[in-house]
């Protein structure tokens, strides 16, 4: 008998959503634009603190613990190559 485990249903529902996320083609200018203003270039959550010029503390960018992290950087991406390539944007815009 073959019982699902909540670990393995959350695993499996995550892959799911990972392919699901890699298989969007980009064809559309207006969905590519919104794509790239919406998912950042970077990790906007990385922050050092400082008082007095002295650093208290940092904060990781938690970007990598996002278990889609590289999923959502790859539709940015592709979307940029679209409004690039396709398009004639200029990437600079949205870097």
């Amino acid at each position: 008998m073959n019982f699902l485990t909540k670990a393995n249903l959350d695993n499996n529902l995550l892959s799911q959503i990972r392919y699901q996320l890699e298989s969007i083609e980009i064809r559309d200018y207006h969905l590519a634009k919104l794509l790239c203003k919406v998912i950042p270039s970077n990790c906007p959550f990385e922050r050092t603190v400082t008082v007095f010029g002295r650093i208290l503390f940092q904060i990781p960018p938690l970007c990598k613990i996002n278990p889609l992290y590289e999923q959502i950087v790859g539709l940015r991406f592709k979307s940029l190559l679209y409004l690039v390539n396709e398009c004639g944007e200029d990437a600079r815009k949205y870097c």
